[in-house]
């Protein structure tokens, strides 16, 4: 059994510092614990290298600034941060975990005068399954939650309060036997899974559903740029979720899953096919170059 996340071994940057990683606290009254007050990011390490982690930088800042926060420390000195923590942990293969949030100095929903914290947290993840494994497909089953409307929620940001539904969610489907669960957003159309976008595949076209109410994954524009250069077409639209009875294949994309063929979702199934082997092969190659 792998051990809880808060008494590991290793170090953690923490406010500026490589603290010992099961002696990192902060107090039970952080605003962040309250009232979400946190944005965050997750990477992936490949070969000692950090996946796209000026994207990643760069997208934790837009999320900070859109929440109010400003992290006390420049791109670069996040960007080395990170770095420099996969190298103090000796990680070859892993996840990164950088996260800013509210300290403890006010109580109540303003907190224009809370603390801006910031550290890093990086572990061991090998980084796929075997591909012939990975291509029979995920199970995921149908959410009742719904991503909400843009205009009630800040949804082309990674914070923290946006996951509540995505953990109920998880949890709903882990119940009952699937992987994950594919959510709907507030008009009724396929959004996404809790973690990943969603793509489908017909008559060697792929669509999936636009990011107008959900996070534009940096997997997602990645896994696009590659089946562009494969020469397929790539429809980004509203999709109803009657329509994924047309689709022959179904795929996930996300830093954490990469790339997953899915099997099923609800009572619709799907075959993982050529496309989806394809775009697995060219993902991987790409990270570990």
């Amino acid at each position: 059994m792998a051990p809880h996340f808060d008494n590991r071994e290793g170090y953690i940057w923490f406010n500026g510092d490589f603290v010992d990683w099961a002696n990192v606290k902060l107090h039970v009254l952080s605003h962040a614990l309250h009232y979400a007050s946190s944005v965050f990011e997750g990477e992936r390490v490949y070969k000692k290298k950090i996946f796209k982690l000026n994207e990643h930088t760069e997208r934790l800042f837009y999320s900070a600034n859109t929440m109010d926060m400003e992290i006390p420390y420049t791109m670069d000195e996040v960007n080395e941060a990170c770095n420099s923590t996969v190298k103090k942990n000796k990680i070859i293969d892993g996840y990164v975990r950088p996260i800013a949030w509210r300290g403890a100095e006010m109580m109540g929903v303003s907190a224009q005068n809370t603390k801006i914290n910031f550290a890093v947290a990086v572990w061991e993840w090998p980084s796929y399954f075997d591909p012939e494994e990975r291509l029979k497909g995920i199970r995921l089953s149908l959410s009742k939650w719904r991503r909400p409307s843009p205009e009630t929620i800040p949804c082309d940001t990674k914070a923290a309060g946006l996951y509540m539904i995505c953990t109920l969610s998880k949890h709903d489907a882990e119940k009952n036997g699937y992987a994950d669960s594919l959510m709907l957003d507030f008009e009724g159309y396929v959004a996404e899974a809790t973690g990943a976008n969603v793509f489908f595949i017909k008559d060697n076209e792929i669509h999936t559903p636009s990011p107008d109410c959900f996070l534009d994954g940096i997997t997602r524009r990645t896994v696009i740029e590659l089946a562009k250069k494969r020469g397929l077409s790539i429809v980004e639209r509203k999709i109803l979720p009657e329509e994924m009875a047309e689709f022959t294949e179904c795929f996930l994309t996300g830093t954490a899953v990469e790339v997953t063929p899915v099997s099923q979702i609800g009572q619709y199934d799907f075959k993982p096919g050529q496309i989806t082997k394809d775009l697995m092969e060219d993902y991987i190659s790409l990270v570990n170059r």
